[in-house]
């Protein structure tokens, strides 16, 4: 019955278990985001908050885009158990640097599921990706401006204040206002 299944989806076994890892590694970074917010909440970094809570919904987004990408093709999609999420963080500046290592991570992780696709002449796949690496341009481009904020403005008196108050305004090709 499972070589019938196979046959019916043009999914390669490889290709289904490197985006159930991807499928993984998005749950888990939504889980990490989702810590951070709540982290930011509790010292008193509202507009940081808010940015985390959006990029966790939007790392659950992009799990769940892969999740139905699976589906789709017959491939079997596996929800993903998420452990080893962090509560506490050692500062303010910590939480933003964890989140740049976090997306470098993601992008390495989509490089390779790209790469794979490309050996095993998936072009569904590699093309499905194809918004994936796009994504993660932006991704680090806001995660690495938001660390330089820290070297810029210096978290000093009021520095930690007006970092957060930046948070929201970063935004990958087009202007803040």
């Amino acid at each position: 019955m499972k070589d019938l299944v196979r046959m019916r989806t043009s999914l390669k076994e490889e290709t289904e278990r490197i985006l159930n890892e991807q499928i993984k590694m998005e749950a888990h970074s939504s889980a990490i985001y989702l810590s951070m917010a709540a982290w930011c909440d509790r010292n008193g970094f509202d507009y940081s908050a808010g940015y985390f809570y959006k990029q966790a919904e939007e790392e659950r987004s992009h799990m769940l885009k892969i999740f139905k990408y699976v589906s789709d093709l017959g491939g079997t999609a596996v929800s993903p158990e998420v452990t080893n999420v962090p509560q506490e963080f050692e500062g303010f500046r910590d939480v933003f640097e964890l989140a740049l290592q976090q997306e470098i991570a993601v992008t390495n992780s989509i490089n390779r599921i790209v790469a794979t696709a490309r050996q095993l002449n998936d072009f569904a796949t590699d093309q499905f990706m194809q918004w994936f690496v796009q994504e993660q341009i932006e991704e680090e481009y806001v995660a690495r401006r938001a660390v330089e904020l820290f070297d810029v403005i210096g978290e000093e008196g009021v520095g930690r204040y007006m970092i957060d108050k930046a948070i929201p305004k970063i935004t990958y090709g087009e202007a803040a206002e």
